[in-house]
């Protein structure tokens, strides 16, 4: 049996973990957020912005895709129009891992993986726009050419200044 990628393997064999994380993922988009063990969800998040990416894309291909793992075409219908809709703006960290009290009856670290519903924050939009006034203010810097003579003579300028004075008070 070849091992996983990353980390343990959750599940007896390798086809058991892919069902099992795609039951959690359609549960995910079908609630909005799920409870499940730390190491669980973290195998989740990967898988769920990858389908969520896809469902951003929107087209035939992608939506065939989404349907290899998620096996619910309503689940489907929803991440498409829906999930798809509220992630627009963002380019990527859709999904939310909070880690709650262990579990009771084994002390297993639980977790709480959510699809991230805020829209984007103002502070990452003005970051944004200055990032593109910058670039915009480079170009035009290394269109407009300074010319060097200018500020050569308005260096020696002083210079001659200084020699005149001292010439006169000799």
């Amino acid at each position: 049996m070849p091992t996983p990628k990353k980390g343990p393997r959750l599940a007896s064999s390798p086809a058991h973990e892919r069902l099992m994380l795609a039951n959690m993922a359609t549960s995910l988009f079908e609630h909005g957020r799920i409870t499940t063990t730390l190491p669980k969800a973290k195998r989740l998040r990967p898988l769920a912005e990858r389908l969520i990416t896809f469902a951003k894309r929107g087209d035939l291909h992608s939506r065939r895709r989404v349907m290899r793992v998620i096996r619910n075409k309503s689940v489907v219908h929803t991440l498409f129009t829906q999930i798809a809709e509220l992630m627009e703006q963002r380019e990527g960290g859709y999904t939310r891992i909070t880690k709650i009290a262990s579990r009771h009856g084994d002390n297993a670290p639980m977790a709480v993986i959510e699809l991230v519903t805020e829209p984007v924050s103002a502070k990452q939009a003005v970051v944004k726009e200055a990032e593109a006034a910058t670039k915009v203010a480079d170009e035009k810097a290394e269109e407009a050419p300074v010319e060097e003579t200018k500020v050569e003579e308005a260096t020696e300028a002083p210079a001659e200044a200084a020699e005149a004075a001292e010439e006169k008070a000799e």
